[in-house]
């Protein structure tokens, strides 16, 4: 069966509860102000889900609650303009669109012909977009009473197939401020970011790839990376060793080490296993990890450096 099947007023052949699929709070919609739900070929009328005398308290729990309400029917709204001041002929307003409404803007760049003559040519960019001229388009008002806000449809026709799915798109794949709150507590906690993705519905590895990198961005606190790792550093106990280029006083080495496992080398300094690998960070800089091992054969970390070469000076001043 197609999941985008479509439906014509004759042979729609199944019944609807209006109060137990779209009525999200008591008196929010009313089932018999619309006989039967209305989907043709040209058009998907969702005009019934938004007919209410709901009062929101503000325009952003009005626009919250509007948002909600198509996303349960498989449709997304945005912001397409917003009023914030009132004045004496006009009430502050916000007016919300399908995500599919408008019309691509054509963008043109000037070129030259072989007459030497400026004209305009239309820019085609390789991919192609969701704009389809959508009609849907709601009205949030304040009273003119009040401070409260009120809901009014302008348009509820929709002029494309409705999606079956949420997973992938960008307004169901952003995460509320409880699971960003979650997310950094994962993080905390060195949860990878695919296993993070298990605990959320209808959410991308790409969208938690993004949270996790805003997060240590915000961690960073306007530091770049040198300034983190000696800022950690310093806050763990950890020894840090470097020394700068004499020409253009660019970090050249840096050397990275617990007091604890100073102390366990000097206890035990008969076996020692360096290595370096290449490739492991953006500045391409050799990484050298130095191992010790205990008389029970356990092993630990004695030191780790970014080297700028593997020159003989270089492992001198390392060890």
């Amino acid at each position: 069966m197609d999941q985008f099947a479509d439906y014509s007023q004759e042979n729609i052949d199944f019944e609807i509860n209006f109060e137990e699929i779209f009525l999200y709070e008591q008196g929010d919609v009313d089932p018999n102000t619309f006989d039967k739900f209305i989907e043709t070929e040209e058009y998907v009328d969702h005009r019934y889900l938004f007919t209410t005398n709901r009062i929101s308290n503000s325009k952003v729990e009005l626009v919250d609650w509007a948002k909600e309400t198509a996303m349960k029917a498989n449709t997304y709204l945005i912001i397409n303009r917003y009023q914030r001041s009132r004045t004496a002929d006009r009430r502050p307003y916000v007016t919300l669109a399908c995500e599919r409404g408008g019309a691509v803007k054509k963008t043109t760049k000037p070129v030259v012909d072989d007459e030497e003559e400026e004209v305009l040519i239309k820019r085609r960019g390789p991919y192609g977009t969701k704009k389809c001229g959508c009609p849907f388009k709601l009205k949030g008002e304040q009273m003119a009473t009040s401070d409260s806000w009120q809901l009014f449809v302008h348009d509820g026709r929709h002029n494309h197939k409705i999606g079956v799915y949420h997973h992938g798109h960008a307004q169901a794949a952003r995460l509320t401020e409880e699971q960003l709150k979650q997310t950094e507590q994962f993080r905390k906690s060195h949860v990878p970011p695919h296993n993070i993705l298990q605990f959320f519905n209808n959410k991308t590895l790409v969208k938690i790839y993004s949270v996790v990198a805003k997060i240590k961005k915000n961690r960073m606190q306007g530091r770049n990376t040198v300034e983190e790792v000696l800022c950690l550093s310093a806050k763990w106990g950890y020894m840090v060793f470097y020394r700068n280029c004499d020409e253009s006083n660019v970090l050249s080495n840096i050397v990275i080490a617990h007091p604890t496992s100073i102390a366990m080398i000097r206890t035990w300094p008969y076996v020692l296993i360096m290595h370096t690998t290449y490739k492991m960070n953006k500045y391409n800089m050799p990484l050298l990890e130095a191992v010790g091992m205990t008389p029970t054969g356990k092993n630990f970390t004695v030191v780790t450096a970014f080297m700028r070469n593997e020159q003989g000076s270089t492992y001198k001043w390392v060890l």
